[in-house]
């Protein structure tokens, strides 16, 4: 069957909701490492108004551009791979940083940042970029973009962990003011 863009947009963005924030929207429970009944979850999905199938499921999972989702081997649970609001243990094991990350943010937040330092706010982690590109395209979701080069050797070698999920995207708990800079305008 062929899904329209739509159809995968709207269904893509009800699934990341469930899976990261609030899996009682589709009536689900995630367990402790964040993974749900794929039946349970179309079932749910259907029950919410957003009626999915599992071919639909499968193409929104290999098709996604940010890899947000990942099934487990015989396609029976489903998870995000990162970003969650919700207390789950992905189980990701610590791993050493390139000697620089990026933080894509608006210019309204940099005040506060430079004050504060990076906090994962209603997430469980910072979420920083593998490179300056991947981080513009953050930042200009929020507003005006600035990006922020993050000295993540300093902070590695001062104790702070690193974690890098499925998709590329890298984690850490904060991120303190004095590894933060701010690059030139793009």
């Amino acid at each position: 069957m062929k899904y329209t863009e739509k159809q995968k947009t709207h269904t893509s963005k009800f699934i990341s909701l469930v899976l990261r924030h609030q899996p009682d929207a589709a009536g689900i429970t995630l367990d402790a490492h964040g993974w749900a009944d794929v039946a349970a979850l179309l079932k749910g999905m259907q029950a919410a108004g957003c009626p999915t199938d599992q071919a639909l499921l499968e193409e929104i999972v290999r098709t996604d551009a940010k890899q947000r989702y990942a099934f487990n081997a015989d396609h029976t649970k489903i998870r995000a791979n990162q970003g969650h609001s919700v207390a789950v243990d992905l189980e990701f094991k610590p791993v050493e940083p390139p000697e620089s990350l990026w933080h894509g943010t608006a210019s309204r937040f940099l005040d506060s940042i430079m004050q504060e330092g990076l906090k994962p706010m209603s997430r469980q982690y910072v979420h920083l970029s593998p490179d300056i590109e991947t981080a513009k395209k953050v930042g200009i979701r929020h507003g005006k973009p600035v990006i922020l080069q993050i000295d993540t050797k300093r902070m590695h070698a001062d104790g702070f962990l690193f974690y890098r999920a499925e998709n590329g995207v890298w984690l850490t708990g904060s991120v303190p003011i004095r590894y933060i800079s701010v690059t030139p305008e793009l």
